[in-house]
């Protein structure tokens, strides 16, 4: 679905800066945050947004003699492209997600929250792995987030702090785990058991 998002927008960079707004509806932005945001260069940031800009998608201010942008959610087209994306944000066509495996030793990675339109989740990204590489997931967060335009609630344990906290019944990854989820790698085999017992 990016692809066919870049296709029809024209290019990557207008895809994913129409996304950002539209998903940050209340925040403002210098246009080098959102260059850096969602990983273009700073003349195509300040292309995209000088252009929507002309056509009133954005609005522009200054502050402190630099020009910031905020979406105008009066846009005659808001609510449609609102749709649009939210729907194209769905797990699995985040692609950056299928790099996980290189932040170390993987034994669970599980999305929800604006993975799945889920409000009421209080995390995006559960991840359970070892030896990991704290730049490699650093950088791949920051993928994560220039690819789906928003940042992303994560949450990494040890395999030994995951068994700790199903033995103790966690309240807070009971409700998790029993919301709404989409796998991204499983190899804990007996979760799905434990899952399923806990809800009867």
């Amino acid at each position: 679905m990016s692809e066919t998002l870049e296709q029809l927008f024209g290019s990557r960079s207008r895809s994913r800066v129409l996304r950002f707004f539209i998903l940050n509806p209340e925040r403002d932005f210098l246009t080098i945050d959102v260059a850096t945001r969602n990983m273009i260069k700073s003349q195509d940031a300040r292309k995209e947004c000088t252009a929507l800009t002309k056509i009133k998608f954005l609005k522009e201010k200054k502050r402190k003699g630099k020009k910031i942008y905020q979406l105008n959610t009066q846009f005659t087209y808001y609510p449609e492209l609102k749709g649009l994306f939210v729907k194209a944000n769905a797990y699995p066509q985040c692609h950056a997600l299928s790099k996980l495996k290189s932040i170390g030793n993987v034994q669970l990675a599980l999305v929800s929250g604006v993975f799945l339109n889920y409000g009421r989740s209080k995390i995006d990204l559960f991840i359970v792995a070892d030896n990991v590489s704290r730049v490699r997931l650093n950088n791949l967060v920051k993928e994560i987030e220039a690819e789906i335009g928003k940042e992303v609630r994560y949450m990494i344990l040890t395999t030994e702090e995951m068994k700790y906290r199903m033995d103790m019944m966690d309240r807070f990854l009971m409700e998790f785990l029993t919301g709404p989820t989409d796998e991204v790698i499983n190899r804990m085999p007996k979760l799905e058991n434990f899952v399923n017992d806990f809800k009867k």
